[in-house]
């Protein structure tokens, strides 16, 4: 049996896919598995051991993107079973396209409040015709091994610059605790100016023991790097989702979009921060209205105090899958 699986687009959402996949994995034991989509999310994903091959989908790259699908479809061949986690029409085209004999497509449901990893593993059910609950998320590029205590920051976040902190204040949390960890900067090529001006603050304060990796390190590289840090902070992000994967004890800023969900699944060392605001979650990329302040009014000290809880295993209940809520 031949499966053809159309990831989602978004870094984060294919691995918060991952629980599906090992459902959709398990019901099919014996499957040739190929995968197919946005080039981070098959370099994220394509190290799982049943997949037998990963092609990045081009066609948004110049042409008639029809044309493309179809050449794409034929080049891609025939499946018994061919699935999409995006709800787009060109999605339903390609899986039509390869002239697969079972074809399902996600459709997005959006008047209803449900976690990411929920919404995906209700429709490989559908797919499967079992029912089946998702598990943590798994990637499998092994954890990175460090030699002292680090800390990773992630600043950016590639839907918008609403769901951002501040350089600055990064920074305070960073020089702070650059006692106790090492400091590592993570983040893509867009997000090279941000992390820049972070080190650049950080060294001012005579912080020498800090990394900047932005623009650096290729998928399977952040995930390895990722996997191995003591602490993780960032915002509603792909990387997020990539600490939550390896279990990583992970502070999170949440500002404009629904923390129920996209929130990290099942991190039992994680914390969530956010400051009540009428506005929010608006789901906007930008502020609209131009304060932003569900995410200027976090400040570094509720960060601070995040951390101390985290590390506090005294005070931390042991028997939890979801991560704390801490509502400023």
């Amino acid at each position: 049996m031949k499966i053809l699986i159309e990831l989602p687009t978004w870094l984060g959402d294919a691995v918060m896919a991952t629980p599906a996949l090992e459902n959709l994995f398990s019901a099919y034991p014996d499957a040739e598995v190929t995968l197919f989509g946005s080039y981070a999310a098959t370099e994220a994903l394509k190290a799982h051991p049943r997949v037998e091959k990963s092609v990045v989908d081009t066609t948004r790259q110049g042409g008639i993107r029809v044309v493309k699908l179809y050449k794409t479809a034929k080049e891609l061949g025939h499946f018994d079973l061919a699935i999409s986690f995006r709800s787009h029409p060109y999605s339903r085209l390609l899986l039509f396209l390869t002239g697969s004999e079972e074809r399902h497509r996600y459709k997005k449901v959006n008047n209803v409040s449900r976690h990411q990893v929920l919404r995906y593993q209700d429709f490989i059910n559908t797919v499967t015709g079992q029912i089946n609950m998702p598990g943590p998320l798994r990637l499998y590029y092994p954890a990175k091994s460090y030699d002292r205590p680090t800390l990773g920051i992630n600043p950016g976040a590639s839907y918008g610059s609403a769901k951002r902190w501040y350089p600055e204040k990064f920074a305070e949390v960073a020089v702070t605790l650059s006692g106790k960890y090492d400091i590592i900067v993570f983040g893509g090529p867009g997000e090279k100016r941000i992390a820049d001006e972070i080190e650049e603050t950080v060294r001012k304060q005579k912080v020498k023991n800090i990394r900047n990796l932005a623009g650096q390190t290729s998928i399977p590289e952040l995930c390895s790097a990722i996997g191995g840090v003591d602490l993780f902070l960032t915002g509603d992000s792909g990387p997020m989702h990539i600490a939550a994967a390896y279990g990583v004890p992970t502070v999170a800023l949440f500002g404009p979009t629904r923390h129920e969900e996209t929130c990290q699944w099942q991190n039992n060392r994680s914390i969530l921060l956010r400051k009540e605001m009428e506005c929010a979650p608006c789901m906007k990329r930008t502020c609209p209205l131009k304060h932003h302040a569900c995410m200027k009014e976090i400040s570094a000290a509720d960060v601070l105090r995040a951390v101390a809880e985290l590390n506090d295993t005294h005070e931390w209940p042991s028997n939890t899958k979801e991560p704390k809520l801490i509502t400023l």
